[in-house]
């Protein structure tokens, strides 16, 4: 979890039993995306983020070839925290964390 993504959310997350490690937790906050981003591919963990600049660094990745180990993304006004709950856990639950590396996931995941 980014260090901008509500504690309900990890909170939620972890009562549906959702392995969640936030930024806080692993003592990065305030690093820059791009070192979250190595961070977590060093964990081979994706990342939830409400924050459009991890966005930019996403593609940035994707056109440079420069691996990362997925990125989730859901804009705070378009998406409620009980949707990206349910959403996460559907994501963390239905397959492996290989399958999203090099990818941006929007949430919602339905239009």
């Amino acid at each position: 979890m980014d260090e901008h993504v509500p504690r309900a959310i990890t909170i939620g997350l972890r009562l549906r039993g959702v392995d969640v490690l936030t930024v806080q937790e692993d003592n990065f906050s305030g690093k820059s995306d791009p070192e979250l981003l190595d961070r977590a591919m060093h964990l081979k963990r994706a990342i939830f983020t409400y924050d459009d600049d991890f966005l930019v660094e996403a593609t940035k990745r994707q056109r440079s070839g420069r691996l990362f180990y997925g990125l989730i993304y859901a804009h705070h006004l378009r998406v409620s925290i009980g949707s990206c709950i349910k959403e996460l856990e559907l994501l963390a639950k239905s397959g492996e964390v290989d399958e999203i590396k090099n990818q941006v996931i929007f949430l919602p995941l339905k239009k």
